[in-house]
């Protein structure tokens, strides 16, 4: 990866552990941490966003969430504003992950909004793009990628768009215990570094990072971290198990020593 830009290994802990585990996990995950080798966040549920935050505050470990509403306040039953989150702890948010995207109907459009509601609460978004198998089977892999990143960033003001971090998720690899080769995922954040450049210019692209997310385990990571475009990780089950997740957080510094597993 560019030294000019600082990882980021973000673990999205999805829809699991009650307030007991999330507290005990948190712990395990702010002791382990360290100097580390890259910015780390923790995108927790709604839940447990209170709980997290007191035991993060005053380490390097950011607290994140996995969701927005993209209105700052109003008559949404169920939902939570970017205001919210943010008045919670939170510094980053995850927009239009996957899951998001193809169990829950989100458009390109709706992910768009959210961005912006994100942006305006002062919230750094994970925007997630990546395509399905049967996109990547059927050579649509950078027409999708084209279309769900010009429409979250079409209109967006440079300024706005340098706090966005990218995460590219093939959704054929999320959970399935397949992984895109390091080959596939360079070739992969390459286009959108190139789609990036097209935006807003060689220097938003080469500042901007890209995480990739699918199945990343701590037998992956270095090898996933040696691409160059490949700027961090958005790790799903493994950031639930502290020891891997701390594997994949100092990644650089075990690598160079030779420790391979957790």
């Amino acid at each position: 990866m560019n030294p000019k830009r600082i990882p980021l290994i973000a673990g999205n802990w999805k829809m699991h552990l009650g307030l007991a585990d999330a507290a005990k996990l948190a712990r395990e995950i702010r002791e382990g941490v360290g100097a580390g080798d890259a910015e780390v966040a923790l995108l927790v549920p709604f839940t447990a966003l209170a709980v997290v935050a007191e035991i993060l505050k005053g380490s390097p470990v950011k607290l994140g969430a996995q969701n927005l509403h993209w209105e700052p306040q109003g008559a949404f039953t169920g939902e939570i504003s970017a205001f919210q989150l943010a008045d919670a702890g939170c510094r980053y948010a995850i927009v239009g992950h996957s899951e998001r995207r193809r169990l829950f109907g989100e458009t390109s459009a709706i992910v768009a909004k959210k961005l912006a509601a994100a942006l305006a609460a002062g919230l750094l978004p994970i925007l997630c793009v990546g395509e399905t198998l049967e996109e990547r089977e059927s050579q649509k892999t950078w027409g999708a990628l084209t279309e769900q990143f010009r429409a979250a960033l079409t209109g967006l003001p440079p300024v706005e768009a340098a706090k966005i971090t990218l995460a590219y998720e093939p959704v054929w690899a999320i959970g399935t215990g397949k992984t895109a080769s390091p080959a596939q995922a360079e070739e992969a954040h390459a286009f959108i570094r190139k789609l990036a450049s097209q935006a807003h210019g060689e220097g938003f692209a080469s500042a901007l990072r890209i995480l990739y997310g699918g199945s990343v385990k701590a037998e992956n990571i270095d090898a996933l971290m040696a691409q160059p475009d490949v700027d961090g990780a958005l790790v799903g089950g493994e950031s639930l198990k502290p020891i891997s997740f701390l594997r994949i957080i100092h990644y650089k510094t075990l690598a160079a020593a030779g420790t391979r597993r957790p």
